[in-house]
């Protein structure tokens, strides 16, 4: 008798932890398809769009190839004041808001203005002052596409947290994804690692979307991550918690004057300003009877103070306002933003990448590396795989739903009969919600919809089930 019990009791053991695997399993299945299903579409667009806007300037080089290029002289270029002139007298009722000067010599010199809250560029040629053209911010290919990335082109709070909303959930796929494709036992290492291109039907469909998954992880991942700074929430949190531990811009850096107590940050009165200085206060100008300072003279403080080509000088808004200089459209250790007294030519404020906290350093970086021009054409491609392969991996988890679906029903994995492991799996959620605010909003609206709807509108209840 004492050696049938100890031959039984192991397996009934194996057994009771075989069927929690298995509820565990069937748990972040469930989790995995409903959160695959809604976030899917997002996430077409959302890489679509970023593998469009990847290649930025390469296809605006060739679309606005008229505007952006002049014929190279030996001769020096015309004063910026000169330029501005000539466009102010073209559009005399719009106001000047920036100018920007490309590092190429024969890019023409590019002036933002403004009229009636209409936004354009005027593009003028450096050496003849003469006008190329002009083109409008709502007209702009590639704002376009950065609008669509950033706000699904609808504009506003809402579409941008459903973006913020797709990109956090997409990392609890690829989470819980890894977890489903992890082998159990013995596995082949055609359909684990590799996928079997010779099959046919749902086969084929599953090696495109777990096996290109698990090998795309890390490049998604990275995509998503280095994205979030410019979110709404977690951006602000992550903004908030690099300031707070002092690892992001520096409170006020330079000069020979007190910190400014403005309620005004740089984002706010500037163009191409880095992220790690968006959020710095903005000085104030000291109103004391001098005249305000030329374009010309302000491009040449920013040739004295080393700045690097591309930057932007954008123009004072208000008496008390400043000049401000930045760039951030080259390399992340060439970033600089400068504050400069209107009037005197004093530089208030002068952040550059070295005076970034840690935190800034590492997004600074990461940005550069979303945007693909960290290590040129190479981290452009890189990029582009990462997106072709997460728009495949959304189509294939669509193919092979098709497939699965019962005919009248949704198809959705059915519910774990074990209670403990579907709470468990709910307190990881929720605990992955806490990191990611719009993420638990969205835990507790499925749970609400799960326990107090579903069961009451019997259609639905019977379409949702297996």
């Amino acid at each position: 008798m004492e050696n049938v019990v100890r031959h039984y009791v192991p397996n009934g053991e194996q057994e009771r932890k075989k069927k929690t695997g298995l509820s565990f399993y069937q748990t972040i299945w469930r989790w995995h398809f409903y959160a695959g299903i809604i976030c899917a579409p997002f996430l077409i667009i959302l890489a679509f769009s970023g593998a469009v806007y990847l290649f930025k300037p390469q296809i605006e080089s060739i679309l606005y190839k008229n505007l952006y290029y002049v014929q190279e002289t030996k001769e020096k270029p015309l004063p910026l004041s000169q330029m501005a002139a000539n466009v102010q007298k073209k559009y005399p009722k719009a106001a000047m808001i920036s100018v920007t000067l490309e590092k190429d010599r024969n890019r023409t010199v590019q002036v933002g203005m403004i009229e009636n809250g209409n936004m354009f560029t005027v593009y003028v040629n450096p050496y003849t002052g003469k006008i190329v053209g002009k083109l409008n911010a709502s007209e702009d290919i590639m704002e376009i596409f950065k609008k669509i990335h950033s706000e699904l082109l609808i504009g506003g709070t809402v579409a941008n947290r459903i973006v913020e909303l797709s990109a956090c959930w997409a990392l609890i796929l690829l989470l819980t994804g890894l977890y489903i494709w992890w082998p159990r036992n013995k596995s082949p290492i055609w359909g684990t690692f590799f996928p079997r291109l010779r099959k046919k039907g749902r086969p084929f469909w599953r090696d495109m979307h777990a096996v290109l998954g698990f090998w795309l992880t890390g490049g998604i991942l990275l995509l998503i991550l280095t994205g979030l700074p410019w979110t709404g929430v977690m951006g602000e949190g992550i903004n908030w918690l690099a300031t707070s531990t002092k690892t992001g811009y520096p409170p006020f850096s330079f000069s020979f004057v007190p910190k400014p107590e403005s309620v005004t940050v740089t984002k706010e009165v500037a163009q191409d300003v880095p992220w790690a200085a968006e959020n710095l206060p903005v000085p104030a100008s000291k109103i004391n009877g001098y005249v305000p300072l030329s374009i010309d003279d302000v491009d040449k403080i920013a040739e004295k103070e080393h700045i690097i080509k591309p930057f932007t000088i954008s123009m004072p808004q208000g008496p008390t306002g400043v000049f401000t200089i930045a760039t951030s459209k080259t390399s992340p250790k060439d970033n600089a933003t400068l504050h400069v007294d209107q009037y005197t030519g004093q530089v208030l404020s002068d952040v550059r990448f070295s005076d970034y906290g840690i935190m800034a350093k590492a997004i600074t970086i990461g940005i550069a590396l979303h945007e693909g021009r960290l290590f040129g054409l190479v981290n452009q491609m890189i990029n582009l795989i990462a997106c072709l392969g997460l728009i495949l991996i959304a189509v294939s988890s669509f193919v092979m739903w098709r497939k699965r679906k019962p005919q009248g029903k949704l198809g959705a994995p059915a519910k774990a009969q074990d209670k403990k492991v579907m709470r468990a799996v709910t307190v990881m959620m929720f605990v992955m919600g806490c990191i990611m605010p719009l993420v638990g909003i969205s835990i507790i609206a499925v749970l609400l919809l799960d326990k107090l709807v579903i069961p009451r509108i019997k259609p639905l209840n019977e379409w949702l089930t297996m």
